[in-house]
């Protein structure tokens, strides 16, 4: 069956990055979803925790599903996440 789906500018975005990361298409990523929610298929693989916790309404979807982040603190060069652990003024 075909259809038309209107989705709000929120749901548009999270598709859109869910088929950019995952490499699948937006219209297979709504037919899985479909799927599921009106238990129709078995999944080949069973669901992580969270997926199962979401499914379940156990965990409430956040606010904004997907957004973009810039790094904001860059050590400096020769520097790692290690040497700033290691300190002797921690305590």
């Amino acid at each position: 069956m075909a259809m038309n789906l209107r989705l709000d500018t929120e749901a548009t975005v999270a598709l859109q990055a869910e088929a950019e990361r995952t490499g699948r298409s937006q219209q297979e990523l709504v037919r899985v979803a479909v799927a599921r929610m009106l238990n129709l298929t078995i999944p080949d693989t069973p669901p992580s925790d969270r997926e199962q916790a979401r499914w379940e309404q156990l965990v409430r979807p956040a606010r904004v599903p997907y957004r973009r982040t810039t790094p904001g603190l860059r050590l400096p060069e020769g520097t790692t996440s290690l040497d700033l652990l290691d300190r002797s003024d921690r305590f």
